[in-house]
C-alpha cells in the first residue's frame, strides 16, 4: 500500500506487532525482540514480531499470529498493558504491549524473516541498532 506521501506500507488493512515484556523477581523488566533478516527491508535493525493483518482481524489477533509464524512459539498466558497506533491516516501500525509471568526460550530455528531473538533489558534498548519506527514506537511509549 502507499500512503499519501509516497511511502510503501506492507498490508491493505494496516499491520501490528507484539512488544512482550517479563518482569523478572527483582523488578527488572526486559523485552523480546528480533533482529530483522538481511533479505528483509533495513535488515540488520532490532524490532518486533509483526506484520500485516487480515481484513477480518484486529490489531491483537493479527500481531499474535505473525508473532507465532515468525517466531514459532504459542505465547504464555499474558496481559495488554499498552498500545501505540502509528496511524497515517489510510494506514496504521499497532504496536501492542504485552507483560508475560513466564518468560520463554526462544527457539533454535527462526521464520525467514528473522535472523535472531533474545531477550534486551530495558535499560539497553535504547543502545541497539533498532529499526527507525520501531525506535519511534518505543519512544512515544516512554521505554527509551
Amino acid at each position: 500500500m502507499r500512503l499519501p506521501d509516497g511511502s510503501a506500507r506492507w498490508g491493505r488493512f494496516g499491520a501490528a506487532g507484539l512488544l512482550i515484556g517479563h518482569r523478572s523477581g527483582d523488578g527488572a523488566m526486559s523485552y523480546f525482540l528480533a533482529r530483522r533478516a538481511p533479505e528483509t527491508h533495513l535488515g540488520g535493525t532490532w524490532a518486533i514480531p509483526g506484520g500485516a493483518l487480515d481484513e477480518d482481524e484486529t490489531p491483537l489477533e493479527g500481531a499474535v499470529r505473525e508473532f507465532g509464524e515468525e517466531i514459532g512459539v504459542s505465547l504464555p498466558a499474558f496481559r495488554v498493558v499498552g498500545t501505540y497506533e502509528d496511524d497515517n491516516g489510510s494506514w496504521s501500525y499497532f504496536t501492542l504491549v504485552l507483560e508475560v509471568e513466564e518468560r520463554f526460550d526462544p527457539p533454535p530455528v527462526l521464520g525467514w524473516e528473522i535472523a535472531d531473538a533474545r531477550w534486551v533489558p530495558a535499560a539497553d534498548l535504547g543502545d541497539l541498532d533498532l529499526f527507525g519506527p520501531f525506535r519511534e514506537a518505543l519512544a512515544r511509549l516512554s521505554l527509551i
